[in-house]
């Protein structure tokens, strides 16, 4: 199995493609990503989707922004490989392949592979949970076995050391694939309901208890009040209930909790701000729940405590900014609030945490051209320098990888220019990570491609010998970048 530490290779290589390529070639980049990560079937992703559920339950069942990432590339690898591949490789799949075979008998419903099956009804799962063993169970059930009092795992006898269940989203996609490929319904998971009152929106949701589900109607109740000590105390436990689970998230959603807490962000009461950003942060790190923030009119008030709230509130603040900025469209609108600059600021005078908060944001909105720009004349590049200077801030990652971005980008390229990077590059393609050597061979060719008067402050800089070391042992990318350095360093 893929050792769990190396799950964080897929942020470091979504952030490379990124500043690569246009949006229609990611299909064809999603496909070098799988083979770069040695991710070329289903059973190498069913491997990696379980260390990645079992780091997520290491953390108490809170996938924080990082583990959403990682999971929602999975998912797309899995589309990938799945359409790609023509030979099954698991039981399951294989089996799935043998029953729509041409020998099969239609007129006899097709066998259900065992990994499909809940463990304890031996059913096709709806709703695949896996729980803190790392068995995968349908939801249903695994919560009655809990709520009848068994602290145990059915499956291992186990005694579980939390009753948190976490959505198995690979299974349940490869369960739908296996379903439309023998013409069945597809299995309709059992969750919230989305009808009638919001007040009762939780009450058909079996991943919480009745005490968790009512403690939630009542919080947000107190939201409604008016009595900013009550809501101050309210929006501080939702903040705490929303980072708890993925359940939660959802049900604190449906239960009307969303416009009230963006209503809180303009008061004038900095803790009352800190649990109200804090809160919708957490709840944001569900993607259903990202579009009903936006819509409740959300952004322009966090802005506002990025530019003038209390650290903390700022820190949250920069957070929820890039976990809104997960939707492409998104990007445009927070990159037209006047957020960038902002976040440069934080950038620059934050808490190390603030700052790391500030860089995730600024790269992830000058994905979108229009915001490279934006962060350019707002000052980020010599900021982003400062950050390459001073190792002690372990910042060097994130500085790079916003360079890259904004090297693609004209404005971009003449500020780095100007902030005289080309040695700080050059310096940490001598001498630093695989990673950053990478970035910064990246960086140095967009400067040279399109300023061939950069080539004669990297050649004396002697970059050479470092560049033919790192075309014989960087990665793919930087040993692409090094090689088309060299050919114009050598034609010098």
């Amino acid at each position: 199995m893929v050792n769990v530490q190396d799950c964080h290779l897929y942020e470091d290589r979504m952030m490379t493609l990124a500043n690569e390529v246009e949006m229609d070639k990611h299909h064809a980049l999603l496909e070098q990503l799988a083979e770069d990560l040695e991710l070329k079937t289903m059973s190498d992703l069913k491997q990696e989707s379980q260390a990645l559920q079992n780091t997520i339950m290491e953390k108490g069942g809170t996938a924080d922004d990082s583990l959403e990432l990682i999971s929602c590339v999975l998912r797309k690898l899995e589309k990938v490989v799945a359409s790609d591949s023509l030979e099954a490789d698991t039981p399951y799949l294989e089996m799935a392949r043998l029953t729509i075979g041409p020998s099969a008998d239609k007129s006899s419903p097709p066998l259900i592979p065992d990994d499909f099956r809940c463990p304890i009804s031996l059913e096709l799962m709806k709703d695949p949970v896996i729980v803190a063993t790392g068995q995968t169970y349908e939801r249903v059930c695994i919560q009655k076995w809990l709520d009848a009092g068994h602290r145990t795992c059915p499956k291992t006898q186990q005694i579980l050391p939390h009753s948190v269940l976490t959505p198995n989203y690979v299974l349940r996609s490869l369960i739908a694939q296996w379903c439309e490929a023998n013409d069945l319904e597809l299995p309709k998971k059992i969750g919230c309901s989305h009808g009638g009152k919001s007040s009762g929106a939780c009450i058909e949701n079996p991943g919480l208890s009745v005490g968790e589900r009512s403690t939630v109607e009542i919080l947000v109740q107190k939201l409604r009040t008016g009595q900013l000590d009550i809501q101050r105390a309210a929006a501080g436990e939702l903040r705490l209930l929303a980072k708890r689970s993925i359940e939660n998230r959802r049900c604190i959603a449906e239960a009307g909790a969303i416009p009230l807490l963006v209503g809180l962000l303009s008061t004038r009461d900095p803790r009352t701000q800190e649990h109200a950003v804090t809160a919708l942060l957490n709840l944001s790190i569900n993607d259903n729940n990202k579009g009903q923030i936006v819509l409740a009119g959300a952004i322009d008030p966090i802005v506002e405590i990025l530019k003038s709230g209390s650290m903390e509130a700022r820190e949250n603040a920069a957070a929820t900014l890039f976990s809104l900025s997960v939707v492409d469209e998104n990007k445009v609108t927070i990159g037209a609030s006047g957020a960038i600059a902002f976040l440069v600021d934080l950038l620059r005078d934050g808490t190390l945490r603030g700052k790391k908060d500030a860089a995730t944001a600024l790269f992830n909105l000058s994905i979108y051209q229009g915001n490279k720009p934006r962060a350019v004349r707002a000052g980020v590049v010599p900021e982003l320098i400062n950050l390459l200077l001073d190792r002690s801030t372990g910042m060097i990652d994130e500085a790079l990888a916003i360079l890259a971005i904004l090297a693609t980008h004209q404005e971009g390229r003449v500020a780095i220019g100007q902030a005289e990077a080309i040695p700080v590059l050059v310096d940490l393609i001598k001498s630093g990570s695989p990673r950053n050597k990478e970035n910064a061979a990246a960086v140095l060719l967009a400067l040279i491609n399109n300023d061939h008067a950069h080539l004669a402050t990297t050649c004396q800089l002697h970059a050479i010998e470092p560049l033919t070391e790192l075309a014989h042992t960087g990665t793919p990318r930087a040993r692409r970048k090094a090689n088309a350095l060299l050919d114009y360093l050598i034609e010098q």
